[in-house]
């Protein structure tokens, strides 16, 4: 067992193609866990594995690794970078105690880089900033630096300078030992030379080293008081001092080089070791009640305490069903048994392995720390607490956002239909992203997910990794429904059919609640007029109708309904004909209460070269778009705006048309606002021909 200060878990994550799995293959080379480098360009890294990853030269999931440096065990988890596949970030930050931001030295801080960098900041991730592909043109590490400052709000600390940029870029100065790092062109990691620092650099790393110093310092009182007295602090004092800011994010160590090109990696390598926190050092994971709310105790990181873990992943390959598991506190031995509280049941670990990409060693024990993969457990989710099964307990859960976009698939043939069946039922329990339904009335699967990327990879994996050939319709945009006027109304419910009867009248206001409330619930009934027990029946009665609304059969979004007044008899009321008489003034008022239909808007973010800005304007607003921020760098303009989803279908065509291929963009659910009335008509419409469809089928 290795000690627990000698434990990093880390995690990779980056725009798209800022280098995160290229630089994962170089960390791997040099810790000795591959020999043969593979490419992502060849499609043949080592932990894009899947058929669609190698393909489209992307990462889908995130793949967890272990390898050894300088003694210390490095978990690693490469995450994806593409906004589709956020949730996989999201869920791999929630397990991580550190992480390397990947930014590329030409392209900069890019819009993906944002998002995950704020998943990061919420999650209260320790993180190193690694400037990739100074081999490059345009490549700039200052400016990249200043962009990670202005757009992140960032404090990145500059712990290495470059000699040389683009195809002159030979090495790195290091600032604390003021000394040159210089690579020869054999591509070889090892192949280098600690030398001077070059005569024409001098000043400027005095001047960096000073400021890095001066950083450092504040996060001690007495070093700084004497560094201000003319006394400077040894290296190892400066690093202490480092790695304390780092862990309380006051700043990120920042580091540059070209995985690709084998440049820079060591240093980046020692960073993790003298910066990163390991487990002890990282505040511990609250424990929740089983409403989810934080109950005042913690996981704290101890080996010898009971066990406590969260399955963060789960995963179907050629090996069996894995489930991915963070250990907190604790140890698991093979043969356990231990409780998954979120169902109550207990498990036998059968077989549990280390991860190395998609290979694996067999171990017989994990201990607090370790990152680990378990074969077989039958009833696990992602976001599922493990535990001592004499001390049950619920480590905090993940929450994961709701999908905007569904498309309806149907197997070609018959036969295709179990196999369908079986294969989702995988999917789902491997992306919480990724939901399913089937429609009632055509009988049509329905799969729900994050973006067009992320539903046609499912696809993908349906047809080729199990075989089902699929009919797959146009994507279908998630519409709400809500209301704008307040309705006072009244509606009973009698029933009177030999025997006893069922009563119940209810009066009520329902009127327009506040955005992201959902379905409130209030009464203001005095006396008895409807007794208190009956009131959790309305609350239900009308709460299970927000399902579909009167416009077109969308759910309904943020409604207020107040209980008023009511009647009920003493022999006839009961519960039941309570919550039907709420079903009945659902249907009665909220077609009285001016419904609206409601869209999804996108937060979207597209790069375009100098020349095409225009154009990509003229476009978005024509997709009825609103340009919130534009902001001119070296090599384009980026542009943030808010756009209607059902505008943004098949965009990534058209900007690649518009830039000559030089476009990029990413997007993410933003909010529900009202639709404008021609787009409603159309979508009522339309809505009304596919029930008219589906009624002659």
């Amino acid at each position: 067992m290795t000690e627990l200060s000698k434990y990093r878990n880390i995690g990779i994550f980056a725009h798209v193609d800022a280098g995160k799995t290229t630089t994962t293959e170089r960390i791997l080379k040099l810790t000795g866990k591959i020999h043969k480098i593979g490419e992502v360009h060849d499609g043949e890294s080592t932990t894009d594995f899947m058929v669609q990853e190698a393909e489209r030269g992307i990462t889908i999931q995130s793949a967890a690794v272990s390898c050894f440096w300088n003694e210390h065990r490095f978990n690693v988890i490469d995450t994806p970078g593409h906004v589709d596949f956020t949730v996989e970030v999201y869920r791999s930050l929630k397990v991580l105690d550190g992480g390397i931001g990947v930014f590329c030295g030409s392209g900069g801080v890019e819009p993906q880089s944002e998002t995950n960098w704020r998943y990061a900041n919420d999650s209260e991730v320790s993180r190193i900033i690694f400037v990739n592909k100074l081999d490059r043109m345009g490549a700039d590490f200052l400016r990249v630096v200043k962009q990670t400052k202005d757009v992140l709000a960032a404090n990145p600390l500059v712990m290495v300078l470059p000699i040389g940029i683009e195809d002159q870029f030979t090495g790195v100065v290091d600032l604390l030992t003021r000394k040159a790092h210089v690579w020869d062109d054999s591509g070889l990691p090892e192949n280098f030379e600690i030398q001077d620092v070059p005569a024409d650099m001098v000043d400027m790393v005095e001047e960096y080293r000073e400021m890095l110093i001066e950083a450092a310092v504040e996060q001690d009182d007495d070093l700084m008081e004497a560094y201000m007295e003319g006394v400077e602090p040894s290296i190892e004092d400066i690093k202490r001092c480092i790695r304390t800011g780092t862990r309380t994010l006051a700043f990120f160590p920042t580091y540059c080089g070209s995985a690709f090109k084998n440049k820079g990696m060591q240093l980046l390598l020692d960073a993790v070791v003298d910066f990163l926190p390991d487990p002890v050092e990282v505040e511990p994971q609250p424990l929740t009640d089983e409403e989810g709310n934080e109950n005042g105790e913690f996981a704290i990181v101890d080996p010898d305490a009971p066990l406590k873990a969260l399955a963060f992943k789960i995963m179907d390959d050629r090996f069996g069903a894995l489930t991915f598991v963070r250990i907190y506190s604790g140890r698991i031995k093979k043969g356990d048994t231990i409780l998954n509280s979120a169902t109550g049941k207990t498990e036998r670990v059968g077989r549990m392995v280390e991860m190395y990409a998609d290979d694996r060693i067999e171990i017989d024990s994990a201990q607090a720390g370790d990152i680990i993969a378990i074969v077989g457990m039958k009833n696990v989710q992602t976001g599922h607490t493990l535990c001592d099964p004499k001390h049950p307990c619920t480590l905090e859960a993940m929450v994961f956002p709701e999908p905007v976009i569904s498309i309806a698939v149907a197997p070609k043939d018959k036969g295709g239909s179990e196999k369908m069946g079986i294969a989702i039922g995988k999917m789902i329990a491997e992306d919480p992203s990724f939901r399913v339904e089937t429609d009632e009335d055509s009988g049509e699967t329905i799969l729900k997910g994050m973006g067009e990327l992320h539903l046609d990879i499912k696809v993908d994996i349906l047809k080729r990794t199990y075989g089902v050939e699929l009919i797959v319709g146009e994507p279908q945009v998630a519409y709400r429904e809500t209301i704008t006027a307040e309705v006072e109304d009244s509606y009973t419910h009698k029933k009177q059919s030999g025997g006893s009867g069922q009563f119940g009248k209810i009066d009520y206001k329902i009127r327009p609640g506040e955005a992201n409330t959902g379905f409130v619930f209030k009464s203001s009934v005095v006396g008895g007029n409807v007794p208190k027990e009956f009131w959790p029946a309305v609350q239900k009665g009308f709460g299970s109708m927000m399902n579909t609304g009167t416009i077109a059969g969308f759910p309904v979004l943020d409604v207020e309904f107040e209980l008023t007044d009511g009647a009920f008899h003493a022999v006839d009321s009961s519960a039941i004909a309570f919550e039907i008489a709420a079903k009945g003034a659902f249907r009665q008022s909220i077609a009285k209460a001016k419904p609206q239909l409601l869209e999804p808007i996108m937060k979207v973010d597209v790069f375009s070269p100098d020349d095409n800005v225009g154009d990509v304007i003229g476009d978005l607003n024509r997709r009825r778009g609103m340009i919130k921020d534009q902001n001119a760098g070296v090599t384009g303009v980026r542009i943030k705006a808010d756009v209607p989803l059902s505008e943004m279908f098949g965009y990534i065509g058209s900007l690649r048309t518009m830039t000559s291929g030089r476009g990029q963009f990413s997007m993410e659910f933003a909010h529900y606002a009202a639709c404008p009335n021609s787009v409603s008509e159309k979508v009522v419409t339309q809505v009304k021909e596919r029930k008219a469809a589906e009624a002659k089928k």
